[in-house]
């Protein structure tokens, strides 16, 4: 049977003192007074703040249960709204009747402290939401999956749930997890090589690394789409910015060149920060007082700041003035590391800088090359404290240019003969761009480590909780 109850959230922002209410959540403190009540601090992860539930030794199960009740028992409490005579509170709930659901055994529960490690958390991920950073870090992650639906419908996008197996590699690297159905122990041979065409699928497949390719098919049909969805990198990286499973978001515009790439994803920043700024001011509150102070701040400016729009090429000079200053370094046709992303955003124009026309040698097969044949109309916008964000291009929509690309990096025209059709029947100029959701989230709360921004993270030797 559903239980009828209030949201705390609802409960602390009502203007209903005196309403009768029944709440649940589970206990975060319990105090005694020796004037025969019982502070209870619940939580239902509604939101950040706690309410407090006042218990009297007048209560016909007292003695049996509510005195015996701890930290991690979840409750459910019928009561009466009142005004709090306490400081940094409106309201608490004065108990008419208490009920515990499930008990939580002191002896083994381990939230019982008021600070623990990240690290410690991470091997705890299954109640590890219900400390405040993990709440707080769950309703940003909503909130943004949120907006991040909000800022395309508005536009006309359509959303579509591209394959999570697939034949190809959009980008070429190779680092891609196998699907198979082969017991490992006995797999068939050909050649002395796995035989792919006796597995389930016919042929080699992975998990894909990218819904970009798919997308841009339905583009070429609809118009204007996107895909949200999970992505995998079988990357052996144990760093604070990597993750073997995560989440990306990725439109596709057909009719679209690259400025209007630049546009469109520019808009699209501006738009998820100012929804989180607007809708999740509690949580961000407490991210900018214990996590990162200043985040606050940094959002704001980035919601109101015009991007500087500058080439590779520009870049380059601007940074090669420098290069004393970077630990990697820096000349035309070399990737631009995070190191030099940054210096460009914090020191040189202190805003946010949409870098564009790369060298093609460094960028992916599908990329619209320039009238120079050297460079590629590629973009990445880079933002404070991170560097990188968002990656994109204006996609190659010339047939024959597409396939000598496809040699000239080895990618097998073959594999890709449906995307190659594309550029026969209907051709057009389009562009799209990615944008991995957790770095996302990472930036917005201020977490340093990625693992820490995912309900359940994936990574090099850890497939569990």
């Amino acid at each position: 049977m559903t239980l009828k109850k209030t949201k705390i959230v609802k409960a602390l922002s009502s203007e209903g003192v005196g309403s009768e209410l029944t709440v649940t959540g589970w206990v975060r403190t319990k105090r005694e007074s020796k004037g025969g009540f019982s502070f209870i601090e619940i939580n239902d992860g509604s939101c950040l703040t706690n309410l407090q539930v006042i218990a009297s030794d007048h209560l016909t199960n007292y003695q049996d249960e509510v005195s015996k009740i701890q930290t991690g028992c979840s409750i459910k409490v019928e009561g009466t709204l009142v005004a709090s005579p306490a400081k940094g509170q409106r309201v608490e709930l004065k108990a008419e009747q208490i009920e515990v659901l499930g008990w939580a055994d002191q002896d083994v529960y381990p939230l019982q402290k008021k600070r623990h490690s990240f690290e410690f958390l991470r091997t705890i991920a299954h109640l590890r939401p219900r400390t405040n950073t993990f709440g707080a870090v769950a309703r940003v992650r909503n909130a943004l999956s949120m907006a991040i639906h909000a800022f395309f419908q508005e536009r006309g996008f359509v959303y579509i749930h591209t394959p999570i197996i697939t034949g190809s590699d959009c980008e070429g690297a190779g680092a891609m997890f196998k699907v198979t159905t082969f017991d490992l122990a006995n797999v068939p041979l050909a050649d002395g090589r796995p035989d792919s065409s006796r597995d389930f699928f016919g042929g080699p497949a992975y998990l894909t690394v990218s819904g970009q390719l798919e997308a841009e098919v339905y583009a070429l049909s609809l118009g204007d789409v996107y895909t949200f969805g999970p992505t995998f990198r079988a990357e052996n990286s144990n760093t604070p910015r990597h993750l073997a499973e995560f989440w990306m978001v990725e439109p596709e515009m057909a009719f679209c060149d690259l400025d209007g790439n630049v546009e469109i994803a520019v808009a699209f920043l501006k738009s998820v920060f100012t929804y989180v700024l607007e809708h999740c001011q509690e949580d961000m509150g407490f991210f900018n007082r214990f996590i990162d102070p200043g985040i606050i701040e940094t959002l704001e400016k980035l919601a109101s700041q015009d991007f500087q729009k500058l080439t590779y090429t520009d870049a380059v000079e601007i940074l090669s003035k420098d290069a004393g200053t970077f630990e990697f370094p820096i000349d035309w046709g070399s990737d631009i590391q995070a190191e030099h992303e940054r210096y460009l955003c914090e020191k040189i124009f202190q805003k946010p800088v949409v870098l564009t026309d790369y060298p093609k040698k460094i960028k992916p097969f599908y990329m619209k090359v320039n009238e120079d044949g050297r460079t590629v109309r590629a973009m990445d916008v880079l933002v404070p404290r991170i560097g990188e964000i968002i990656g994109g291009s204006q996609r190659e929509d010339d047939y024959h240019t597409l396939l000598e690309r496809m040699k000239e990096t080895g990618i097998d025209p073959r594999v890709y003969w449906w995307y190659l059709e594309l550029r026969k029947f209907g051709t057009t100029p389009h562009s799209g761009f990615g944008l991995g959701f957790e770095r996302l989230v990472q930036f917005v709360t201020g977490m340093a480590n990625i693992r820490d921004v995912i309900p359940f993270p994936r990574t090099p030797g850890n497939a569990s909780f």
